[in-house]
């Protein structure tokens, strides 16, 4: 899941020079569960995993994200061009961690599962915003000259909204698609990671 408001800084500098690709910053965070059973591990998961600010619930992993957009403008030739464009992405994924060791075999494996499965989840989240990012930075450096450079600013920030309101509707599909097949998954791979554990046998 998403968690946290997408915040833009548009700074104007005086700096020219061809747009970079749109850089990714990704750090991890750790919130410890326990539990002995699937139904402690799941009111553990309830009780203390990332709450999400559009709902208020909780849930099993979130990632923060941040775009950072830094676009530099100058004169040219009587009109106002982008002279520099650099778009940043923050990304802080919260996971769980399960410290308790005396579960049964099937519970640690329906945990091991489960945890990738959070794990992939928000990596994804990481992976679309990321292409949203460097899909802005290449609108942005598109932009044309503008008469002035409120004019350009103007439409910097509107080019910005408009891609960040495809990412957040992008992001919301994607943990529709998650949600609603979250069960089959979730057996596709515990069938998957028995067979390779009797395999290993």
């Amino acid at each position: 899941m998403r968690l946290g408001l997408l915040a833009v800084c548009l700074i104007a500098c005086a700096a020219a020079g061809p747009a970079a690709a749109a850089s990714l910053s990704k750090s991890y965070s750790y919130f410890t569960i326990g539990g002995r059973t699937l139904a402690e591990i799941q009111n553990e998961l309830d009780r203390k995993g990332p709450r999400l600010h559009g709902t208020g619930g909780r849930h099993p992993g979130a990632t923060r994200m941040e775009f950072k957009t830094h676009v530099g403008y100058r004169d040219h030739r009587g009109r106002c061009e982008i002279a520099r464009v650099r778009v940043a992405l923050i990304a802080k994924l919260i996971l769980p961690r399960w410290v308790q060791r005396g579960a049964d075999s099937e519970v640690r494996l329906v945990w091991e599962t489960l945890a990738a499965d959070i794990r992939r989840h928000e990596e994804a989240h990481v992976a679309i915003a990321r292409d949203h990012a460097r899909a802005l930075e290449r609108q942005l450096a598109a932009i044309r000259p503008q008469r002035d450079c409120a004019a350009a600013r103007r439409l910097v920030q509107e080019t910005t909204d408009r891609q960040l309101a495809r990412h957040d509707a992008q992001q919301a599909r994607f943990d529709v698609i998650e949600g609603r097949d979250f069960e089959q998954r979730i057996l596709r791979l515990l069938d998957q990671r028995r067979k390779q554990a009797a395999a290993r046998r």
